[in-house]
């Protein structure tokens, strides 16, 4: 077996340090556009439009019943050619990557956020009909938000969840962290060994665990509303 090397691991860091933003920004992007669609999806759940949310339903479980990794194949080699190929292909891959993410996990989010809405008392609904409020301003005045504030720790779990499948994206060249230390700094060092790796998964835990924590403090602080 070979020897654990301590100058292979602290040499990892430069490399992990500049795949993290790349890492972060793909969190971040993909985060807000599976909230927002989330949400839109579950009020459009809510809305129980005939034939649409039958095809939206199955959309969401099909989205749901398939691998992360197999939908970015299909966006980047099937879709992205036809929609983006005019693009530069940085941008056509910052698409790619954020869609994927966002569109996988609002499928997950549209659940937390419909469970939100089922939570607000039906006094609420009956009293805004008995001041016979348009029905966008129920949503936007009474209902959403009462809502949202009760699924935010549901949504931050599901950000750590993303922030630990951005990797995935490394399979279409982005350079996140695990691109970083698989490409850039085994082509350098002539192979990424254990050290890197494990210096990879201390990176990934140092930003995730404390996280993890002011999420269960969050909730304790919802739960007492």
């Amino acid at each position: 077996m070979e020897k654990w090397r301590w100058d292979r691991f602290f040499d990892a860091f430069p490399y992990i340090w500049d795949g993290l933003r790349v890492t972060i920004e793909f969190t971040v992007l993909g985060s807000l556009v599976a909230y927002l669609l989330g949400l839109i999806f579950a009020v459009l759940r809510q809305l129980r439009i005939p034939v649409f949310d039958q095809l939206l339903w199955m959309f969401i479980e099909f989205i749901r019943s398939t691998p992360l990794l197999v939908q970015i194949f299909v966006l980047y080699w099937l879709v992205r050619p036809a929609l983006l190929g005019a693009l530069p292909i940085e941008q056509q891959r910052l698409i790619v990557g954020v869609t994927a993410l966002g569109v996988h996990y609002a499928c997950y989010t549209s659940e937390v956020f419909r469970a939100g809405i089922d939570a607000v008392p039906k006094a609420q609904w009956e009293a805004a009909t008995a001041l016979s409020l348009p029905r966008a301003r129920t949503w936007t005045d009474v209902i959403l938000p009462q809502a949202v504030p009760r699924v935010l720790p549901a949504l931050g779990n599901y950000t750590i969840a993303m922030f630990k499948e951005v990797p995935l994206l490394s399979s279409i060249v982005i350079l996140d962290m695990v691109y970083q230390v698989k490409t850039v700094y085994a082509a350098d060092t002539g192979g990424a060994g254990p050290e890197a790796w494990f210096a990879a998964g201390l990176t990934f835990l140092a930003l995730s665990y404390p996280c993890s924590i002011l999420i269960r403090k969050l909730e304790r602080r919802v739960g007492t509303f």
